[in-house]
């Protein structure tokens, strides 16, 4: 089974080199909100608003749906995407609670943001950004919050409980995405070698014996993870990435995923190429509009 590379990243509006790089910058961004680029729609009706989509998720306190993208981020609606905030690129994105978002990538035409931005945050559902820490030294393409600690790949292993001062970890392979439990005790990482576990936070690390190799995972409730591999195919498991059946179904290659439990129930998530796909038990995808 291939491991696909991640997606470079490429320059918006113009090459880097003419942007304003202010390293260690604490500035917020404002809000440049041009027109949105070119919509993609798939032949499933699903409309993306950007090539490469690196985060999706909902906000836990309006239910919005959330799209993080070379573009930006953007609410996604019954009349497609809309973006919230400046155009930067967002390679790395977690929803922590109800507006309260972290991210990491590059600045595109930003040019009071550093290159790249390290982490940032934001406390307005994304329609400003505060660089808190690594400015112009991270790019952190995956990223979750873990209870009190935030843990994060650059290239290696990171993680911080106040966000401004971090600590290195070690891990046996790159991870593609990092995943927390709702308690933010257990973190799952998918690498090349195997899905990864970690019950202290993301000090230490040990494979799961017998978890298929996996390119998204993405925890829905204290128990219950869902999981896609390199060629689509579809996992679940019940019992905490202990034990893992596959569904049967099987979507597109992914960029993003996510689970969580919403108003109307269990709710998978998958952003493929052309589509944003949803299933309510990971046997069914169609695609979702709002």
């Amino acid at each position: 089974m291939r491991w696909p590379a991640h997606h470079g990243t490429r320059a918006i509006v113009a090459a880097a080199s003419s942007l304003a790089i202010l390293a260690g910058c604490s500035a917020k961004a404002s809000d440049e909100a041009d027109q949105a680029p070119a919509v993609s729609v798939g032949a499933t009706g699903a409309a993306l608003p950007s090539a490469h989509v690196h985060g999706v998720g909902r906000d836990p306190g309006d239910g919005a749906l959330l799209l993080a993208t070379h573009e930006g981020l953007f609410r996604y609606g019954a009349d497609g995407p809309t973006r919230v905030g400046p155009i930067v690129d967002l390679m790395g994105f977690t929803i922590v609670g109800p507006g309260h978002y972290f991210a990491s990538g590059h600045p595109n035409m930003v040019r009071d943001l550093p290159q790249p931005m390290g982490l940032i945050e934001s406390t307005d559902s994304g329609k400003t950004w505060t660089v808190l820490s690594r400015g112009g030294q991270s790019d952190f393409h995956t990223l979750t919050q873990a209870g009190d600690t935030l843990i994060a790949f650059d290239g290696q292993l990171r993680r911080t409980s106040d966000h401004r001062t971090w600590s290195t970890g070690t891990l046996t392979g790159e991870p593609r995405t990092l995943s927390s439990d709702p308690e933010g005790e257990t973190v799952l990482a998918t690498t090349e070698r195997g899905l990864l576990r970690s019950n202290d936070r993301g000090a230490t690390w040990a494979p799961i014996v017998g978890a298929p190799l996996l390119l998204q995972v993405a925890w829905g409730d204290a128990r219950s993870v869902t999981g896609v591999t390199p060629d689509g195919a579809v996992a679940i498991s019940q019992d905490g990435a202990q034990t893992w059946r596959m569904t049967g179904a099987t979507v597109p290659p992914p960029q993003a995923m996510s689970a969580s439990m919403t108003k109307s129930g269990f709710e998978i998530l998958v952003v493929t190429e052309n589509a944003l796909l949803g299933s309510a038990d990971g046997t069914r995808f169609a695609p979702v509009s709002r």
